[in-house]
């Protein structure tokens, strides 16, 4: 695999720890890490949807494998790079909850059962392909856009993430919504063992033991709770070995229009979100992201949820919940990222390796996955570190867009009985609330941003215990002109090239 190298000052050549290719190894163990930590979030889409539709147990494992199945690719195509495609950062794709309401309404709306998934991909397929194009605007037309999104807003996107993700690690730390024991203290014992087990280790252990906390922390609630009769593998058996994902499994897609119109405006939100996870793990690895890397971003996205509903899934975006881990283990390497990508084809070919990951208790994933949560929320609020608090507009758009986005959460009831079931589809997501309420309340209040050709010369923010790069290319950003596109495996300097 290609390094990329950056110059440095004294005109030596260094690989940046992106472009790192680790020793094998460790690229299995935290790719795996990743795999581990997403994958509660990458099932719950295909499970909530298809339980809504009323799809039997035979179609619904089908869309989890081909979820983790183009997962995969999508992660690769993100952190890998295919020409002008991908961020080249450590960024796994994911379904996008945002997309979960939409979904099922439109899926009910066309009658529920496969037939409302026909109907469902041809939104999708749409939406991909239009979120594809847009990335490919002119620079100037999408910097112009990307200063919609400055570092209050995108600062206050991730932070809402966060927010609205750690609910996620807490039901399951319950037990998981509607299972039989949900809220059993013994649930909460599993969950706070494995949270306390993983925090130890990342304040006491070896700077190797605490990058894989998570995955050690996982390894070791399930195997206390298997001893205590808890971890149930008994679904193992009765997976097959091979599931292969083909195209248009459930038929050829269908395109109307309002569910076209609803997953175009999905897709308006997750690239606000993938905008703020591109910003925050390039602040975490110490790389600069400019228009041209968030454009990439983009691409990938909609590469992949175009993609997605050829191969029987759903909307993609960059993963908020694998910036938190990022952060947590400080593993900058994006090869980590194609690792994992490897990782989740074979389970998408695998059902029985799927079930094995999948026996994992709710305690034990609950209190992994709500650490990584709260480090999401950390990763908004050091973005929002940047942004001059002490102006009441900055504080105004930040504290009403929280507002705004724990509102489908504290008042569901105003959704579901007092307004019309397609507008309560889209607006009942504090996802898209919040992230609504802050380009709005910018707008407002501050206008449009400057140029990102001017903040492209912010420092990253430093990372307690990490050092940050300074290159040549970074002190010079703002001279520098626009690059010509460097192929895969050239020696570039991380300078804007849009």
């Amino acid at each position: 695999m290609a390094r990329v190298a950056a110059r440095l000052s004294d005109g030596e050549q260094s690989t940046h720890p992106v472009d790192e290719v680790l020793p094998l190894p460790k690229l299995a163990l935290y790719g795996f890490q990743h795999v581990l930590a997403f994958y509660a979030g990458a099932v719950i889409v295909p499970i909530i949807v298809g339980g809504a539709l009323g799809l039997s147990t035979e179609q619904l494992v089908y869309l989890i494998n081909a979820d983790l199945f183009t997962c995969g690719i999508a992660s690769i195509i993100q952190a890998f790079g295919i020409g002008r495609i991908g961020a080249r950062l450590p960024l796994i794709q994911g379904v996008t909850f945002t997309a979960v309401s939409p979904m099922i309404a439109i899926g009910l709306g066309a009658g529920g059962g496969t037939a409302a998934l026909l109907v469902i991909y041809g939104a999708v397929i749409t939406a991909g392909i239009a979120t594809f194009a847009f990335a490919w605007l002119p620079p100037k037309a999408f910097r112009a856009v990307m200063r919609l999104f400055p570092p209050v807003v995108t600062g206050t996107v991730i932070t809402v993430l966060g927010i609205v993700l750690i609910p996620v690690g807490l039901n399951d730390a319950a037990g998981g919504l509607g299972s039989p024991d949900f809220g059993d203290p013994k649930n909460f014992a599993y969950a706070g063992g494995t949270m306390l087990f993983t925090l130890v280790l990342m304040k006491l252990g070896k700077p190797f033991l605490s990058s894989i906390a998570i995955l050690l922390g996982l390894v070791g609630g399930t195997a206390v709770a298997f001893l205590l009769g808890d971890a149930k593998f008994g679904d193992v058996s009765k997976a097959d070995w091979v599931g292969v994902t083909t195209p248009f499994h459930f038929g050829v897609p269908k395109f109307e229009w309002f569910p076209i119109v609803l997953m175009l405006i999905v897709m308006l939100i997750t690239m606000v979100e993938t905008t703020g996870d591109t910003y925050a793990v390039g602040d975490i690895v110490g790389k600069e992201v400019d228009s041209e890397t968030v454009a990439r971003a983009l691409r990938a996205d909609g590469a992949a949820t175009a993609l997605g509903g050829v191969l029987n899934s759903f909307p993609y975006v960059a993963f908020a919940e694998n910036v938190g881990l990022v952060r947590m283990t400080k593993v900058k390497s994006r090869f980590v990222v194609v690792a994992a990508g490897v990782f989740m084809i074979v389970l998408g070919l695998l059902p029985k390796a799927a079930a094995i990951v999948a026996s994992v208790p709710h305690g034990v994933l609950g209190g992994a996955a709500t650490v990584m949560f709260a480090m999401v929320a950390l990763a908004g609020i050091q973005t929002l570190a940047k942004v001059d608090l002490k102006e009441e507009k900055n504080a105004l758009v930040i504290g009403v867009s929280l507002a705004f986005a724990l509102l489908p959460a504290t008042v569901p009831v105003f959704f579901k009985e007092h307004m019309d079931a397609d507008l309560s589809s889209l607006l009942n997501s504090g996802v898209t609330l919040g992230a609504t309420a802050a380009i709005v309340l910018n707008l407002i209040f501050n206008g449009l941003g400057k140029d990102d050709a001017h903040n492209a010369t912010e420092a990253p923010a430093v990372i307690p215990g990490q050092p940050v790069e300074t290159t040549e290319a970074t002190k010079d950003a703002d001279d520098a002109a626009p690059a010509s596109e460097a192929t895969e495996g050239e020696a570039t300097a991380p300078a804007p090239t849009a």
